[in-house]
């Protein structure tokens, strides 16, 4: 197994977003947590369940067209049978974004809805708080929602600083809260599946160790990826696979040795993009 340093990153701002969250509870009807589909449990904030309880609840799994569709319907039957709504979507192309507001209505709000009805108030705004990691996909959710760039949205962690109502049509408000991380990685492994996907700043990482690491749970989860992408067998430490994959790239300094810093870039960014097909690196406990 590849050695990496452990992950720490709690920004300032993001206990700021915890004591906000708190705050503007009462506001809102419901919360709505995107969550990465690649890795559902490890983008869950797990103070989240604490912050927001009492509030009903809905998953977004976003990035769900680069997520293993088997392994997706999996989270989605767990989460469901621990009594939330779930949705998938991709928030880049748009698919399944339909499907938000039924779910909202006639799952996650279903029981307010109906009180409404009786009491001939159907008509007032339903209120919902959106809250996700960084990087997670939660600013671009929101402008595909409200069909204009009322989020800020860049492909880098921590750009949502402050709180804002965005409205949408159908009498439906959102309560955009900026990304929030939990103050110390207690589970490693839930670190590293978040490095690999972008949500950690990556200039406070190993960079080379961090894509042995992926290469490592590929070669064990994905061997035929490795073969496609790469032309590489998937045997080998995480070190040796990155070494394989810059050579087959062509990826050499003087002496003929391999440009590994080089190679590690280019298997995160492929594998962020979606390049290395539609890989999920966890399922639910059990399975």
């Amino acid at each position: 197994m590849s050695e990496m340093a452990d992950i720490q990153w709690f920004p300032g701002h993001m206990a700021k977003t915890r004591r906000m969250i708190q705050s503007n509870l009462s506001l809102v009807d419901g919360v709505v947590e995107i969550l990465d589909a690649r890795i559902p449990e490890s983008s869950r904030n797990p103070e989240m369940d604490r912050l927001v309880k009492g509030k009903p609840r809905m998953f977004v799994l976003n990035k769900s067209d680069m997520a293993d569709d088997d392994a997706t319907s999996r989270w989605m039957n767990y989460y469901r049978s621990a009594g939330f709504t779930v949705v998938k979507l991709s928030c880049k192309s748009g698919n399944g974004m339909k499907n938000f507001l039924p779910a909202v209505k006639e799952q996650m709000l279903e029981e307010l809805m109906k009180k409404r009805r009786e009491k001939g108030i159907e008509n007032a705004p339903l209120r919902l708080m959106i809250v996700g990691i960084p990087n997670v996909g939660k600013s671009t959710f929101i402008n595909r929602m409200a069909k204009s760039k009322k989020a800020k949205a860049e492909d880098r962690p921590g750009v949502t600083r402050t709180k804002q109502w965005v409205k949408l049509g159908d009498n439906v408000e959102m309560l955009d809260m900026p990304g929030v991380l939990w103050p110390k990685f207690e589970d490693q492994m839930a670190a590293r599946k978040l490095a690999f996907t972008g949500a950690v700043k990556d200039d406070i990482l190993d960079i080379e160790a961090l894509a042995s690491l992926l290469l490592e749970n590929l070669a064990e989860n994905y061997p035929g990826a490795l073969k496609e992408r790469y032309k590489i067998e998937p045997s080998g430490t995480g070190f040796e696979l990155l070494e394989n994959v810059g050579r087959k790239r062509g990826m050499l300094v003087s002496g003929g040795e391999v440009n590994t810093e080089r190679a590690a870039i280019t298997v995160l960014d492929e594998f962020r993009s979606g390049k290395l097909g539609r890989i999920t690196l966890e399922l639910p406990e059990g399975e």
